[in-house]
């Protein structure tokens, strides 16, 4: 019994050092555009029943996005939506913390953020349509942990940001 317990505490160590060995030797390199090289990335869009001044306020204030985006908890924003700010939330069991790189009034927004494993970048953009908004979200993610599992990313990736626009949709529209 005691050599069961000494493998598994060993096999437990072992595991603790080679993540954090990739942790900290693994280099993301942020950019204001996603990553087309990326094991991971997508591009999804929807048409939004309200003016681009409307959406870019909805994405812009990140401590209330909880409210009306049921996946994202503990969003938390110091200051002002704006390039080189950072803020910290948790989706899908991960917490991120991000940095904005991109803040362009009602056109615009971008942030890359790292998790365990993982480097995203997200940009948002809101084209005007008449009396509509198109949506548009590119993301790429890359990482070792990503590298490992790209089909489960890939999926969970999809269906989060289609969700996201289901939400954002629903709150604009109000």
């Amino acid at each position: 019994m005691k050599k069961l317990f000494l493998g598994v505490l060993l096999a437990i160590i072992l595991l603790v050092v080679i993540v954090g060995a990739l942790e900290l030797f693994s280099t993301y390199q942020p950019s204001e555009n996603i990553h087309k090289n990326a094991p991971v990335k997508t591009v999804q869009t929807i048409i939004i029943n309200a003016p681009p001044e409307k959406v870019y306020q909805l994405m812009c204030n990140v401590n209330q996005w909880w409210r009306w985006y049921s996946d994202v908890q503990e969003p938390s924003l110091s200051g002002a939506f704006q390039k080189g700010n950072s803020f910290d939330w948790k989706t899908g069991g991960l917490t991120i913390h991000s940095t904005i790189h991109t803040a362009v009034p009602y056109q615009k927004i971008g942030w890359s953020g790292r998790a365990l494993g993982a480097f995203a970048i997200h940009n948002w953009t809101f084209t005007p349509l008449q009396n509509h908004t198109e949506v548009k979200i590119e993301e790429s993610m890359e990482g070792w942990l990503v590298q490992l599992m790209p089909q489960k990313f890939q999926h969970g990736l999809e269906q989060s940001l289609q969700l996201w626009l289901t939400h954002l949709k629903t709150e604009a529209e109000r």
